[in-house]
């Protein structure tokens, strides 16, 4: 099991089955390559079992997210992250008053706003934001509070942000990704439709070649909160005929992971 993100304050474990994730992609793969059917002897060239590798490696990395201040770091906090982790808002002010740098950066480039997204603490954040902070920072690992609180299914912290000023279209994360296409891999539903009402972009593509729609199926496990994220993205008009970079879309991807609630919803939306 992949630890997605764990937290000292609030927040619970996800955890994702490498192989639940997977294999089923990569069988899909290995017969668009092959051109064989479904239990059938084939002969395979090297550069069809590199390809599959290649799928292998990009599908497993997202699984690799967010590092979650431990208790090590958060002892050893300066005062104004403490502060910020605790939800001090009287010590925030204080610090700030004597002269506290609201943007200061941690060792893993971590500001206030972020360690109070982490905690999820929106009272220490409104104070930081009212003194400056700048809430479209990202981190080390290139995310924002919003892409923070999406991946943490904190759908509450996430809007507090945003109304505060956090954009929610931002590209974050090593794979150039958005907030929405976190929220759509993890299935966190409620994130994904405040996203939309908020005006994240449906159809942005990472650096893996995949949307927020593409995402939900290739790394969802077809239940109710995936089939709950896409009948939003479907809803909201996200565009169910962008291909990956192997030409496959999100309907044929559903359909061979016979996810057929999935299937039926992008159909129905076409």
């Amino acid at each position: 099991m992949i630890p997605y993100l764990t937290s000292g304050r609030s927040r619970k474990t996800e955890t994702l089955s490498r192989n639940d994730i997977l294999a089923p992609f990569v069988l899909f793969r290995f017969h668009m390559e092959t051109g064989a059917a479904p239990g059938k002897a084939i002969q395979i060239k090297e550069n069809t079992v590199l390809h599959l590798i290649l799928s292998l490696c990009l599908i497993a990395a997202p699984a690799l997210a967010q590092t979650v201040p431990d208790a090590a770091e958060i002892a050893a906090f300066p005062p104004l992250h403490r502060a910020a982790h605790n939800g001090d808002t009287e010590t925030i002010r204080r610090l700030i008053a004597e002269g506290a740098d609201v943007n200061a950066r941690d060792r893993r480039r971590r500001t206030p706003a972020h360690i109070a997204a982490f905690a999820s603490q929106e009272a220490a954040l409104t104070v930081l934001s009212e003194a400056g902070a700048d809430l479209n920072a990202l981190d080390g690992e290139a995310y924002d509070l919003v892409t923070i609180a999406a991946v943490a299914d904190d759908p509450e912290f996430m809007s507090h942000a945003i109304d505060l000023g956090n954009d929610p279209g931002l590209t974050t994360s090593r794979w150039d990704g958005t907030a929405l296409i976190a929220a759509a891999h993890l299935g966190h539903a409620e994130v994904v439709r405040r996203l939309i009402a908020a005006g994240a972009p449906l159809d942005h593509i990472n650096n893996l070649g995949w949307t927020a729609l593409i995402e939900a199926v290739v790394l969802g496990d077809g239940g109710k909160n995936h089939q709950e994220v896409v009948r939003a993205l479907v809803a909201a008009g996200a565009d169910a005929s962008i291909a990956d970079r192997d030409g496959a879309t999100p309907l044929m991807l559903a359909e061979a992971r016979g996810y057929g609630e999935i299937a039926r919803l992008i159909r129905a939306g076409r």
